[in-house]
């Protein structure tokens, strides 16, 4: 796809061109959908009293939700397309276009602000992109799904399978009802973790159907249906614990930490299983690193600057027009009555955590 070898140079192939428009369209459309879903998460927990949180389900009676949800599977869609044609280096860092989607929509619909910094976070994952974009490595050639398998069962990639395996499960059956409603890191770990093996599915899964469509039929061999079994596992845990983050924390914040730590994760999941970085020369590869700090940094930075919003740990039923929060600060817990009717008061649910 687009060639072999490692890229010298700023030039671009066309795979990659394509691989990154897709990734923008993505980026633009997941970003809305965060909004959109978040929105439709508040009017269900609403209408039923009980919140995706804690546990709740009501949102799929919600037809704003689904808006969200189609909006979303639309980017997914362009983005697992993308994959097909673009190494994970290229392709997920520019994800960071969701966050400033997101953010931006957030400060607008939601009423979450959006500080002078924020804005200073969002300049920084656009330089950072573009400095990934230009120093890309150019997609290896891959003939037959049967390459990707024997990537994928190297002992490295194997250990690193097992690690996340690992580390989600004690995530899900210990940390989780622990410590899921008062730390935004478990479930955004879960879906971050899980998100990794699942980007490498999709881009095994994308290039054998992309090798499919060009008349060499992939569909026959038992590794392309396992990558899609893994796929639709991946997608549908990250799925549930992305919807129990959003409905937890604010969109600001559970959007920009999951976008580090699934970027991170990702990558690193990549390098080990396609070897993205070999053949490329040292200064590509720093080049690489350095714009992917920049847009952690950015990420980062909008991190800090927005204020969130907690549910109550005590109640899975809250009222309203009423609702209590509760929130955790130097061990103590401080309650707050807050009336969502007023906009002076609605800002005292957005009181920033210290954890």
């Amino acid at each position: 796809m687009g060639g072999g070898g490692g890229s010298s140079g700023p030039e671009l192939s066309t795979d990659n061109m394509k691989g990154i428009v897709l990734a923008l369209l993505s980026s633009g459309f997941i970003g809305a959908s965060f909004i959109i879903k978040k929105k439709g998460l508040r009017r269900a927990a609403v209408a039923s009293g009980v919140r995706a949180g804690v546990g709740g389900y009501s949102y799929l009676m919600e037809p704003l939700w689904w808006v969200g949800m189609i909006i979303m599977i639309v980017g997914e869609i362009a983005n697992f397309v993308a994959y097909a044609f673009a190494p994970a280096v290229l392709v997920t860092p520019l994800g960071a276009l969701s966050i400033i989607v997101s953010a931006v929509l957030a400060h607008f619909i939601l009423n979450e602000r959006l500080h002078a910094l924020g804005v200073l976070g969002c300049v920084m994952c656009i330089a950072g992109s573009v400095v990934i974009v230009i120093h890309a490595p150019q997609e290896q050639e891959i003939t037959s799904v049967k390459e990707i398998w024997n990537m994928a069962t190297q002992p490295a990639f194997l250990l690193y399978v097992a690690s996340v395996i690992v580390i989600v499960f004690v995530l899900v059956f210990y940390f989780s009802p622990l410590y899921g409603q008062s730390n935004v890191l478990i479930y955004t770990a879960i879906c971050s973790l899980m998100g990794s093996l699942s980007v490498m599915s999709v881009k095994a899964l994308g290039t054998s159907l992309k090798l499919t469509f060009e008349g060499t039929n992939q569909l026959i061999y038992p590794e392309t249906w396992f990558f899609m079994l893994v796929v639709a596992t991946c997608v549908l845990t990250q799925m549930n614990y992305l919807n129990k983050a959003l409905d937890t924390f604010n969109t600001a914040i559970v959007s920009p930490i999951y976008y580090v730590m699934f970027t991170t994760l990702t990558i690193l999941a990549s390098v080990i299983m396609f070897k993205d970085w070999s053949g490329q020369s040292p200064g590509s590869v720093i080049s690489e690193i350095c714009g992917l700090v920049v847009v952690l940094s950015g990420t980062i930075l909008l991190h800090v600057t927005k204020d969130y919003e907690r549910i109550p740990q005590s109640r899975s039923v809250y009222a309203p027009l009423s609702p209590s929060l509760t929130t955790r600060l130097n061990g103590e817990l401080l309650k707050h009555v807050v009336d969502e009717r007023t906009s002076d008061e609605e800002k005292a649910l957005r009181r920033q955590e210290m954890y």
